[in-house]
Parts: structure tokens; sequence; C-alpha cells
């Protein structure tokens, strides 16, 4: 769960600051995080704002995506530490 809310947390902030899609780096997290905000990115509409010659990015499915994926995590936590009570 932590690698995910990382790489999460990177896309959230290199779209909030309008990073250059054109770096290895970005386009690997765009790449890497896509699968993981698919099922989410209809669920709001997305604000954008010029940003030099990029454009910054508000994706509030995002931060919904890692929720969601935290509240799995935790759940499943719980389910395991349910079955090992003496």
């Amino acid at each position: 769960l932590g690698l995910v809310e990382i790489l999460l947390a990177f896309r959230f902030l290199l779209k909030l600051f309008g990073a250059n899609t054109s770096s290895s780096f970005v386009h690997f997290v765009y790449n890497v995080t896509g699968v993981l905000t698919a099922p989410f990115d209809s669920i709001f509409g997305v604000t954008t704002t010029p940003a030099g010659n990029n454009n910054s990015v508000f994706e509030p499915s995002i931060l919904v995506a890692g929720v969601v994926y935290a509240l799995i995590a935790w759940g499943i936590v719980k389910l395991i530490t349910i079955n090992n009570k003496p």
C-alpha cells in the first residue's frame, strides 16, 4: 500500500504542478499509476489551468483512488488479524 500511495501522490503533484510530460520520469509515473486511477477517472470533472507551456491539472479522482486503496488494504489487514486472534 505504501508504494501505491507514494506513486499516487507523485501523480497528483506532477499533474497539479503541470509537469513536463516529455520527461521520462513523469511518463513512467503516469504509465504506472494510470492503471490504478482508471476506475476512478470519470467520477469527477477535471480542472485545468495553464502553467507555462504545460497545464496544471487538479484530478480529484487520484485522491479518491488513494482513499479507496487505503480502505481496501485496511480491510485486508483486519481480516488477517481477525483470523490470528487466540
